[in-house]
Formats: C-alpha cells, sequence, structure tokens
C-alpha cells in the first residue's frame, strides 16, 4: 500500500487490491502507478464525483486526461477507487483548480 496527501491535506490510501482492479479494467495504465500518486498529490483540477468522491484530473500528451477517483472518509483516512483515462475533459463540477 502507498499513500498520497489530497490538495485537503487528506492521506489517500492506494492498496495493491486497488492497482490490481485499476490494471484488470484499464490495462493502458498499467506503468501509470507513480502518476496516479503523483495526480492526488499534483491535480490539475479536482472535479465531484459520484457518491462524494473526487476526480483528480491533469492532462497527459495533447488529448489525453488521466484520472483519479478518489473518496475522503475522513480527515484522516482516504481511498483511491479507480483511474482511467479520458480522450475529453472530465464532467463534473470543477471544486478546485490550480493557479
Amino acid at each position: 500500500m502507498d499513500i498520497a496527501i489530497s490538495v485537503n491535506k487528506v492521506p489517500i490510501r492506494f492498496t495493491y487490491e486497488r492497482w490490481y482492479h485499476i490494471t484488470e479494467n484499464h490495462d493502458d495504465l498499467a506503468s501509470y502507478f507513480h502518476e496516479i500518486l503523483d495526480l492526488i498529490e499534483n491535480p490539475e483540477i479536482i472535479c465531484c464525483g459520484n457518491n462524494s468522491s473526487f476526480k483528480a484530473t491533469k492532462i497527459f500528451g495533447k488529448k489525453k486526461w488521466l484520472v483519479v477517483v478518489y473518496k475522503e472518509i475522513s480527515k484522516n483516512d482516504g481511498v483511491v477507487i479507480t483511474a482511467y483515462f479520458l480522450s475529453t475533459k472530465p464532467k463534473g463540477e470543477v471544486i478546485w483548480k490550480r493557479h
């Protein structure tokens, strides 16, 4: 298990079970383990996700967005839910943006 600190200063757990889930469902992310952790700590944009989750996003290349979905369970605990690439900017209300 690895931990990244969100922009809200919440430790977000990235478990090996979640990594397995991500790579089984999105094999194009197989070499992006560290980028997923970095994106939680250094996103370009954070959007609201489903069920009180957050979507941290960053553009990779010309038109490829990496999205990491995570949930802050408490002020001291959070967990990565999934990650994937999109060809367009993720949908959802923008709640944080890098200046």
